[in-house]
């Protein structure tokens, strides 16, 4: 062996070792705050109510500091009650059956001709795109708006963004109470792998293949998660149709107003990719959709006017 290459595997080898004492070095201290977190921490009840306090407060700010730039981004303007009177009407008529407060209605040029709400039932906004006023009538209209309104009624945004906040913080709790074992595991493994002169084979050392092992487990986990949150979401979508159709008693306005944005639509990638109405075409996509296919929400509306009125209908085409 030259002595270049002697040279280059003995500083490859204290790199090895120094990485090992980092690792170790966090593992001890990790384990030393979990002490004495064990040790001056309050009862586990106390400790979990603090810990989901923390969260739901971080949700919370984080969902109007996420709303305040959304709208800023999209630079939308207020819907003057004097440019659309029969518009506010249908709305005003709409607030009065359901449990929100007067939404602020704003305009925007969005990609694609879509409506969406912002907020709770008392500090609602909700943001229509401009040629929304052009495309549907003002049934249809109106049947959207229900349906956006009943997502405020419902606090459904924020639900769901405290639940992600919970799950985030569950997830820091979770690795941070396991940092005293995994650390030394992870510095094993790289150790091992720059002394033996090859630090990207990390992951195929022991101590690599357990590591791996328990990030696989955290990414079943994950991928469970981000599916029932997908399909809460659908449900949600599928609770706010229904909502829709009982304040306006015209389920086939709001089939009308989706098949027209669907056809008004094409694939869209962006900021507001998940806020889109549209049809998935494979499993895989309908399973990690935040919306149901159009199809689906429109045959379920098309049931809906068959039932109310006990006589059969025409698809929407």
């Amino acid at each position: 062996m030259s002595v270049r290459g002697t040279g280059t595997r003995l500083v490859m080898a204290l790199v090895g070792l120094l990485l090992l004492l980092w690792y170790f070095g966090l593992a001890v201290a990790s384990y030393w705050v979990l002490s004495v977190l064990r040790v001056s921490a309050p009862d586990p009840g106390v400790t979990l109510l603090l810990l989901l306090g923390t969260a739901v407060v971080g949700g919370v700010l984080s969902y109007r500091l996420g709303t305040r730039q959304l709208l800023s981004r999209l630079e939308a303007v207020e819907l003057p009650r004097s440019h659309a009177p029969a518009f506010y009407r249908h709305l005003d008529r709409l607030e009065s059956r359901m449990d929100v407060d007067s939404p602020s209605v704003l305009i925007a040029r969005l990609p694609m001709p879509n409506a969406f709400a912002l907020g709770t039932g008392r500090n609602g906004v909700i943001v229509l795109d401009r040629s929304l006023l052009r495309l549907l009538s003002l049934d249809e209209l109106e049947a959207l708006v229900a349906h956006e309104l009943a997502h405020l009624e419902s606090h459904d945004a924020l639900v769901q963004t405290l639940a992600y906040s919970i799950f985030r913080t569950a997830a820091g709790l979770v690795f941070f109470l396991f940092a005293p074992l995994l650390l030394p595991i992870a510095g094993i493994a790289r150790s091992v792998a720059w002394m033996r002169g090859n630090p990207q084979s990390w992951s195929e050392t022991v101590f690599g293949r357990l590591l791996r092992v328990f990030e696989g487990g955290i990414l079943v986990a994950l991928v469970v998660l981000t599916l029932v949150a997908r399909a809460h979401s659908r449900r949600r979508e599928y609770a706010a149709d229904e909502r829709a159709t009982e304040v306006t008693g015209n389920p086939l306005a709001l089939a009308r107003a989706l098949r027209t944005i669907e056809r008004a639509s094409v694939p869209y990638q962006g900021l507001l990719a998940t806020l889109y109405v549209h049809t998935e075409a494979d499993t895989l996509s309908r399973l990690l959709a935040t919306h149901p296919s159009t199809d689906e929400r429109i045959d379920r509306l098309i049931d809906r006017e068959q039932t109310d009125h006990n006589e059969p209908m025409r698809p929407i085409e």
